[in-house]
């Protein structure tokens, strides 16, 4: 009985594992058609939620990239919540990835423009900076161009283009008014320059004009071959007096439009060329410093561009240097009379006021770096200070005034109000 019962359990077993698998076999395409078609269901019930978010997604990044597209046309530059967009995102597009290698990246202002004013010692400099090129070997670009200081729209972008392609660290340099590298979308490199006193720029000029400097007396000749001798030899006291277009403006409102810029209002005598050329200084120039404080100037350069002025102080102290610079003066310069002196100064007013700012400036960023200005300053137009018309000047330097010769042609030179 026990091996009875036992055989007849063995074969219940095995026909119950026979109708369940034969079960489960029947029941699997079944089984898998049901899930299949729950999954569909799902899937499909999940598109319907989702489709209107998405959707709406879709139409909030188009809204914000049209509006941030319209704020960037209006106001010349991305609206401020797309930069931190971007920041947030991260700056790495497939570009800057898989494009051209971006340029290095200098540890120091690599990018250097000196648009040097006529007459305000810029032959000292450039003879500095030819010896200091090669010393701390950096590329100098002193452009030969002397007669074209305001340009055309298309000039200006391709001079800035021109610019921005030489190798750096670079120092480019060229009587130009100011140029505004980033509102034709290029990086806008360091400015440096330098002035001095309106009416003592104003003397070197005229002078300069007729009768060149130390290198010979010739030089005149080639400079304005075609200046009369009536021109020539008319005294500065009657220029000045009798009004003539050399000495009255807007010949004299010639300082200001450096830094003023490109802009036709920039060339007219007032207050809104003053202003921006202010602003101008105040935005994008390193440095600008005046002439009769030239030591101290050269000082400030090594201090705040050691890679470019580097020891230029000693430089600009050896005789060796003394030597080249010697034969740089303007010859037969003089004083004209205090009454028209005083004339002039009246005419310079808008020159006076950029001056004494400039000089404010460059003496409170003296200050700030521990240097003392030697002499304290005064709002008294040098030529009623007897001393210093007489005082030496530094190198003057072989500049042009060929933007006025461009104007010259214009007027019957002897003719006057």
């Amino acid at each position: 009985m026990g091996d009875r019962s036992r055989r007849l359990c063995v074969c219940e077993e095995e026909m119950m594992k026979n109708y369940n698998s034969n079960r489960y076999k029947s029941q699997t395409p079944n089984h898998i058609r049901d899930k299949k078609n729950n999954r569909n269901s799902c899937l499909s019930v999940f598109l319907i939620r989702s489709s209107p978010r998405n959707y709406g997604f879709c139409m909030a990044t188009l809204f914000l990239f049209c509006l941030g597209s319209l704020f960037y046309q209006l106001n010349g530059g991305p609206p401020k919540i797309l930069l931190e967009i971007r920041q947030y995102l991260g700056n790495s597009t497939f570009l800057d990835d898989h494009g051209p290698p971006l340029p290095r990246v200098l540890p120091f202002p690599s990018q250097v423009v000196y648009n040097r004013v006529g007459k305000c010692g810029s032959r000292t400099v450039v003879l500095l900076l030819r010896i200091l090129s090669e010393r701390q070997d950096f590329n100098l670009v002193a452009s030969d161009i002397h007669n074209k200081t305001r340009l055309t729209k298309h000039e200006q972008a391709d001079l800035m283009k021109n610019i921005s392609n030489i190798p750096q660290p670079f120092l480019y340099t060229r009587h130009v008014h100011f140029l505004n590298f980033t509102r034709f979308g290029i990086e806008q490199p360091v400015y440096i320059n330098i002035i001095r006193d309106p009416i003592n720029r104003f003397l070197s000029n005229y002078f300069f004009r007729r009768f060149g400097d130390w290198r010979g007396e010739q030089n005149h000749m080639i400079r304005t071959p075609g200046m009369k001798n009536e021109e020539r030899y008319l005294d500065i006291n009657e220029c000045i007096l009798e009004n003539y277009p050399e000495c009255s403006n807007p010949r004299l409102f010639y300082i200001i439009p450096y830094f003023c810029g490109q802009h036709p209002r920039c060339r007219e005598p007032g207050e809104w060329a003053l202003e921006r050329a202010k602003q101008n200084v105040l935005e994008n120039f390193l440095l600008v410093g005046i002439l009769e404080e030239l030591e101290d100037v050269l000082l400030l350069l090594e201090r705040f561009l050691p890679h470019f002025f580097k020891d230029v102080v000693s430089i600009y102290k050896s005789p060796e240097y003394r030597k080249l610079g010697n034969m740089t003066g303007t010859v037969r310069k003089h004083t004209p009379s205090l009454e028209a002196l005083q004339v002039l100064y009246q005419r310079m007013q808008y020159e006076y006021d950029f001056y004494y700012f400039i000089r404010d400036q460059f003496h409170l960023m003296k200050k700030k770096i521990g240097l003392k200005s030697q002499s304290r300053p005064t709002r008294t137009p040098g030529f009623l200070q007897a001393s210093q018309l007489k005082t030496e000047q530094p190198e003057e330097e072989e500049e042009e005034e060929a933007e006025e010769e461009e104007e010259a042609g214009e007027d019957n030179w002897l003719e006057h109000p």
